[in-house]
């Protein structure tokens, strides 16, 4: 076990240990919030909460949540559901490769587990999408295990509780936080224990706007009786998400179809359908900045030159003109120019998976949010154009 002292930290004796496990738990016993997957010890049911739970918040996932297990009752449907299905189930939520990886884990169970969800910590940690976090949730919460469930939120408060002078946006260090928890943690409601943590983290501890005078464990607090509550946790600054310049087509067939294409490269957004999207090329982008006529009229010729090279498509260009669609992903800032057109071609002959779809089958398809937004741009631009 990590020894904490050659971290600078002293842990408590086993007296204050125990008084501050009745402490946090007689407070979430009175507070704690009414949740769905909180009325269950179903691992498959817990187990989709928290993955849903990573990056996206509690009123978001509720809805999510409830028509996701609705859809897959079972790790066996899950396991066998079409990928279109289990992403259009995840529309909207972003980070797609979640649920990806936990059909990869369903099937996983089925095979490694007979279909029976893994009840201890490190065999649950072996399936695929699920790291020490999500492990020690399902393990404590389900199945009573003594594990530690540490995220961002569990380090703020032990940071400030042991006034931590470690970085915890640094993953090297949640080793430090995970020994803190693992002798903090209370033997008999490990999962009642986790999930105040959790609690404390999203409300009361919060990262942005605190009240530390409301806190439950305060006078068990380094930082709230030192008097160093700005100083805690220490975390530096996210780099900032990496600008993206792309074009994206709205090409209609005579019948008034869409062109869609299926994402089969790019892992960030792979399985779900959008209008063909290039990415400007560097000169273009250089280009833009000087903001000349003919600046502009060089990008647009390139990038629909660009197009017909790689759909070989015969295209009368449109001269209407939309507003940027911008979505900002954890890592990338993307910015959308759309360019319309009509096509005069129907067959689809490419490398590329294609497809004409009419607005009416649009909801048959997965569409990621950016698609949506292209979506919403253009239909409000041509609503305002007929009015």
């Amino acid at each position: 076990m990590l020894d904490l002292n050659d971290y600078g930290i002293k842990m408590w004796d086993e007296e204050k240990i125990i008084s501050f496990r009745r402490t946090l738990l007689a407070w979430y016993d009175e507070n704690k919030r009414d949740l769905p997957w909180r009325r269950t010890k179903n691992p498959y049911h817990i187990w989709v909460s928290e993955i849903m739970l990573q990056q996206t918040q509690v009123v978001t996932v509720i809805p999510y949540y409830t028509r996701f297990l609705e859809w897959f009752p079972t790790i066996s449907d899950l396991a066998k559901a079409p990928e279109e299905k289990i992403l259009k189930a995840w529309e909207g939520l972003g980070y797609y490769s979640r649920v990806k990886n936990m059909q990869k884990a369903a099937q996983q169970i089925e095979i490694d587990f007979s279909g029976q969800f893994p009840s201890h910590y490190q065999d649950i940690l072996k399936l695929k999408g699920i790291g020490p976090y999500t492990a020690g949730a399902i393990a404590s919460i389900a199945f009573q295990e003594p594990t530690p469930a540490v995220d961002g939120n569990v380090m703020r408060v032990l940071a400030r509780l042991f006034e931590v002078n470690y970085d915890i946006g640094d993953p090297k260090n949640i080793k430090i936080f995970q020994a803190i928890m693992t002798q903090l943690i209370d033997p008999v409601r490990p999962g009642d224990f986790n999930q105040a943590f959790m609690d404390l983290g999203t409300d009361i501890e919060s990262a942005k706007n605190p009240r530390p005078d409301e806190s439950p464990i305060r006078f068990f607090s380094g930082a709230y009786l030192h008097g160093t509550m700005d100083k805690y946790p220490i975390k530096k600054p996210k780099k900032k998400p990496r600008p993206i310049y792309l074009e994206a087509f709205i090409i209609q067939n005579q019948k008034g179809e869409y062109l869609l294409e299926k994402n089969t490269q790019d892992k960030l957004l792979a399985g779900f359908w959008s209008f063909p999207i290039l990415e400007k090329e560097v000169v273009e982008t250089q280009l833009d900045l000087f903001e000349t006529e003919n600046s502009k009229t060089v990008d647009f010729k390139s990038q629909k030159e660009n197009f017909l090279e790689k759909y070989p498509l015969k295209i009368t260009w449109g001269n209407q003109t939309f507003p940027l669609v911008r979505h900002v992903f954890s890592h990338q800032k993307w910015e959308i120019d759309l360019i319309e057109g009509i096509s005069s071609s129907v067959s689809l002959s490419s490398d590329k998976v294609l497809i004409w779809l009419s607005e009416k089958e649009f909801p048959d398809y997965p569409f990621a949010t950016p698609q949506k937004k292209m979506w919403q741009t253009y239909q409000k631009i041509k609503l305002e154009k007929k009015s």
